[in-house]
């Protein structure tokens, strides 16, 4: 039977490293302010779902013979958010819902550990969780020349739970992976003077990520 098996000796390495390519869709989480009750301009938000892309670089250590701890250095992801206002009184000549675009350069760091199944021939199916600390190279906390600006903090930490599965080729192994990417910390920078800002308490990140993983 051991004939029939590609990489036959890779499960009892201590380490090894791999290459990820990630499709993800993100959104935020809206708490509104107080301040919302008294607008009179801004009826509701509603954040957009959007896709982006990165890729990382993995390193994978052997805990036990199906526990594994795995870490990026570092994951890099471009990813853009979009708040769309409804507006009670949009000005001349423009519509009732304003939308406000959130670009992101994220470089991550997370730290995860995996369950695994018992390989069934070239096959393997695994779970995951742990933590990631991103931050936002674009992060327009500090800007100031936009009025209506909605700004984030450039750090955020958030928890990330996922399944995934090993394909065992002759020379590497291939795996497709899906995870959520809970966001734990509030990144809204709220400047009170700025009409889109002062109506939102809390921003939280929520990101979907499907990466297909190449290791060997």
């Amino acid at each position: 039977m051991r004939d029939f098996l590609n990489l036959p000796d890779h499960d009892t390495k201590r380490y090894y490293l791999g290459i990820g390519f990630m499709y993800t869709s993100s959104h935020l989480q809206v708490t509104p302010h107080p301040q919302f009750l008294q607008s009179d301009s801004v009826l509701y938000v509603t954040p957009g779902n959007n896709g982006g892309f990165g890729v990382s670089g993995m390193f994978t250590f052997r805990l036990a013979e199906h526990f594994e701890f795995r870490f990026a250095f570092p994951e890099f992801i471009f990813a853009n958010n979009t708040l769309a206002y409804h507006v009670k009184y949009p000005p001349a000549g423009e519509t009732p819902i304003a939308t406000k675009q959130i670009q992101s350069l994220l470089l991550g760091f997370p730290a995860q550990v995996k369950f695994l199944s018992d390989r069934i021939n070239n096959f393997r199916v695994y779970m995951l969780g742990g933590i990631n600390y991103r931050y936002d190279l674009a992060s327009n906390s500090s800007a100031r020349k936009a009025q209506n600006l909605v700004k984030l903090l450039p750090s955020d930490m958030s928890v990330e739970a996922g399944v995934g599965f090993q394909i065992y080729f002759p020379v590497f192994i291939l795996s497709p992976e899906l995870k959520i990417s809970e966001g734990i910390k509030n990144i809204h920078s709220r400047d009170p003077n700025l009409q889109y800002s002062n109506v939102i308490d809390k921003l939280k990140s929520r990101m979907i990520v499907f990466s297909l993983i190449f290791e060997g």
